[in-house]
């Protein structure tokens, strides 16, 4: 700001008009010129002398555009297909709700039950292998599931029985037997350990390795055991029933005389609870889901709902993506579809339709993005729901011997 200039503005201005008006032609040029000279032309009194110089950007403008933003930290939708892969008959399957007859074992390998025969479908070329067939007397199956090295598979049977058989040699190994009194429907395998829940309203944890193989008995239901899952960690246990209930078991506390006494009595469902799922990304979150319509999340360690959600209809079977956030539930009527939902907001991205039935089964292949259903329309129907399969690098060849390549062409 220029001080002597606005002063003269502010007091000479008037003494400047009333001379001028008196003053001769040369007085007048002379004074114009001595204006011009000191810079008193002007009309403003601050103005910048040069432009401000440009602001360092200590952040770059694009980084806080909205779309600069979503582009550089937010991964892309990615498409779900909402067609099924590949479709299978799957004549005479039971249109139980308690019953559990398909599972995808870490072979790749299928294995349904329809009726008294147990098939084997293998993923990776298509063939078909029937691999038991029993009698009336023994069957129908009740429930299968693959042991943890996809070399062994557990069968239930209507006669209380449960039989352990070998799926390449396709030879019995041995029946577990004087556990049950009732069909076998639920199976779960926590290592060496397969526990097994029947219509006798007893969960029986059965050592395979040992001659005597019941170690530990769970009681509580009043019903029809239909759900049984182990927790990644192998430290706990849920059961659903027919008795609309839901518990949470400890392993530590399997007794063989009393039964175990229960970590959790949930009794939040009011109809049968058959869908349990435990969550691969967060320890102690289960899933629980009935023929009530709801899936319910629970916080294993205090027994306390984190949330439920009213699907519409009665809800078969869960499936947690091992990829994403993300949980997969089928249903029955009047859709009988399947949802892929968003966790933990519960947001529908996709409705997966093409059955005419409840899909009563799920099960999810070992690259973790297909899952295979199976529905009272007597359909196994196979989608690519939790992502796409990674294409396995081939592994260049080592040796630890010097030439090792040498004098094998030797």
């Amino acid at each position: 700001m220029d001080f002597d200039y606005a002063r003269s503005l502010l007091t000479g201005g008037k003494k400047w008009k009333e001379k001028s008006a008196v003053m001769s032609a040369s007085s007048e040029a002379y004074q114009k010129l001595l204006a011009e000279a000191l810079d008193m032309n002007r009309s403003r009194i601050l103005a910048f002398k040069n432009k401000p110089p440009t602001p360092v950007e200590l952040i770059p403008k694009s980084w806080l555009s909205p779309t600069a933003y979503q582009s550089k930290f937010i991964k892309p939708c990615r498409s779900i297909p909402k067609t099924c892969q590949r479709t299978l008959d799957a004549p005479n399957i039971s249109d139980d709700y308690n019953l559990n007859l398909l599972d995808w074992g870490a072979n790749d390998v299928v294995a349904i039950a329809l009726s008294q025969t147990v098939y084997l479908w293998n993923a990776s070329n298509g063939s078909i292998t029937e691999l038991v067939t029993f009698n009336n007397e023994e069957g129908p199956v009740t429930s299968v599931s693959w042991a943890p090295d996809g070399q062994s598979i557990a069968v239930g049977l209507q006669n209380s029985h449960v039989q352990l058989w070998d799926s390449s040699a396709q030879r019995q190994l041995r029946t577990l037997r004087g556990g049950h009194r009732l069909r076998v429907g639920s199976l779960a395998w926590n290592n060496h350990v397969l526990t097994t829940g029947g219509m006798d309203c007893m969960v029986i944890n059965n050592d395979v390795r040992l001659r005597s193989h019941i170690v530990g008995t769970y009681r509580g239901h009043h019903q029809e055991v239909c759900g049984l899952k182990w927790s990644p960690s192998g430290k706990q246990m849920a059961s659903g029933g027919n008795d609309n209930l839901l518990y949470l078991w400890d392993r530590s506390r399997a007794s063989l005389n009393s039964g175990a006494q229960w970590l959790h009595k949930i009794e939040a469902h009011t109809a049968t609870v058959k869908a349990l799922a435990w969550c691969p990304f967060q320890a102690n979150l289960l899933a629980s889901g009935g023929s009530d319509r709801c899936v319910k999340f629970w916080n294993t360690c205090t027994g306390t709902c984190l949330n439920s959600v009213d699907t519409g209809s009665q809800v078969c079977a869960l499936l947690w993506s091992k990829r994403e956030r993300e949980l997969l539930s089928s249903h029955g009527p009047a859709e009988n579809q399947l949802i892929l939902w968003k966790y933990p907001s519960m947001r529908r991205m996709a409705e997966l339709s093409g059955h005419t039935s409840r899909v009563l089964f799920l099960a999810q292949s070992p690259d973790e993005c297909t899952v295979a259903s199976a529905a009272a329309d007597e359909r196994l129907m196979f989608w690519q729901v939790f992502g796409i399969p990674e294409v396995a690098k081939p592994t260049p060849r080592t040796s630890s011997e010097p030439f090792a390549l040498w004098h094998g062409m030797r």
